[in-house]
């Protein structure tokens, strides 16, 4: 089948989904195959199902009419999201980087609302498959799309560029993130930068911190609209001293938020620039950050009785965790605690960022610090308040043996760690 022919099915239908569980009626089916899994094998299920299409790559599964036969079933839905996207003829814009991307998708989403109807990508589903999903929740009354894109490898955002053809983009910056997949920070520089060039090579628009100076190295071209404290930026802001929530001056005028952690006014002020750009009244743009409040453990301030946790335990690098003990070293409280855990895909360099997290710690004024994983638990320290640990459910015995009483906690590691759980644990133990 073309994929012109199957673009047409998709608009009469109900829309994409790869997932029987949840298919309702009149959704086609894409059979995508994994590592552990199949999908020709829950096509019969998924058109009894929804009454509609299913897309496989196996004959032997195609029973009927019902069933598309492709050569590849994820490079047919790839080429179906591109297909969409150019029929579509929306702005499109893209997000990478190290760190904050998800929370400066988000901010950005919220501000272009105010005057666009937008689409952007649900959660992190920012990878070869996520991506098309994102590109094909896009409806014909969409005005606006924003695309967050994630990888791991060299060669994945230059292809999510190829899927999505965006129009324009930001990077957040550059960190020591998946350094297992990129060898070093001049790797992740290389792979980041992929979405660079290809705003480039076709003359599209980059949105750009100038205050930072690998990024500004970085684009040597002009087609850039610029945010920053540097008077030549095209919106310039100022990052006041804060010490809870994060905050922006711009026309001097504070934009305040919810989110806590100074590290995310540079997020804001990213969503201030485009939103500036694409003449969203400032009155909106300042309304919409206001109004913003983060969830699923990025960024949150969340109350258990007379603690107050500081959750940003969705994911961790080297450069995320230094950021979010920087900004909690400056909170202007008595109690402080710390709950650290593993950072994982360091590869070769997981020894060494681990051991300078800790020496960090060591440094700071805390009541107490809980380093948690079998990363954490190698490190040095000589500091009576550093409590090291190989597991969660040692880090449950130490807390409860110790329960806090009006601490303000940051409790931050890789998703692999789930230490969200401290929250049930904090309310377990302190009968709240």
């Amino acid at each position: 089948m073309k994929i012109e022919d199957l673009h047409k099915l998709f608009l009469a239908s109900k829309g994409i989904t790869t997932d029987t569980r949840k298919i309702q009626r009149n959704q086609i089916f894409f059979a995508l195959k994994g590592e552990n899994f199949n999908g020709n094998l829950f096509a019969a299920q998924a058109v009894s199902k929804s009454g509609s299409f299913a897309v496989i790559d196996e004959e032997d599964f195609a029973i009927n009419d019902s069933f598309i036969l492709v050569n590849d079933v994820l490079k047919a839905l790839q080429e179906l999201a591109t297909y969409h996207r150019r029929f579509l003829k929306i702005p499109l814009l893209a997000i990478t980087g190290s760190n904050g991307k998800t929370t400066t998708k988000e901010l950005i989403h919220i501000v272009l609302k105010r005057k666009f109807e937008t689409i952007a990508t649900k959660g992190n589903l920012n990878n070869h498959i996520g991506v098309p999903l994102t590109l094909l929740s896009m409806k014909l009354s969409t005005e606006f799309g924003i695309v967050e894109m994630g990888a791991n490898h060299h060669g994945e955002i230059r292809n999510l560029c190829r899927i999505a053809e965006p129009d324009f983009g930001y990077i957040t910056n550059f960190g020591k993130a998946h350094l297992e997949g990129f060898g070093s920070l001049e790797g992740v520089i290389m792979a980041k930068s992929e979405l660079y060039d290809h705003l480039k090579s076709n003359d599209k628009l980059l949105f750009l911190n100038i205050d930072d100076p690998i990024q500004e190295k970085q684009t040597a071209y002009p087609s850039v609209y610029t945010f920053g404290s540097k008077p030549n930026a095209n919106v310039i802001v100022e990052y006041p001293a804060t010490t809870k929530t994060a905050e922006v001056v711009c026309n001097q005028k504070k934009i305040d938020s919810i989110l806590t952690g100074n590290y995310n006014a540079v997020n804001m002020a990213a969503a201030i620039c485009i939103g500036t750009y694409f003449r969203v009244p400032e009155e909106a743009i300042t309304k919409a950050i206001a109004s913003y409040a983060p969830t699923n453990n990025r960024s949150q301030i969340v109350k258990v009785g007379n603690n107050t946790l500081l959750m940003d335990a969705y994911n961790a690098n080297p450069t995320s965790m230094l950021a979010a003990l920087n900004s909690f070293e400056n909170y202007p409280v008595e109690k402080k605690w710390v709950i650290l855990g593993d950072m994982f895909e360091l590869g070769e360099a997981s020894e060494l960022e681990h051991q300078e997290v800790a020496s960090i710690v060591e440094k700071m004024d805390l009541t107490r610090a809980f380093l948690v994983g079998s990363n954490f638990n190698k490190v040095n320290t000589a500091d009576d308040k550093i409590s090291k640990m190989e597991n969660f459910g040692e880090l449950n015995e130490a807390i409860s043996a110790t329960p806090p009483q009006n601490c303000h906690i940051l409790i931050k590691g890789s998703r692999g760690m789930a230490l969200e759980r401290v929250q049930d644990l904090i309310r377990e133990i302190t009968g709240i």
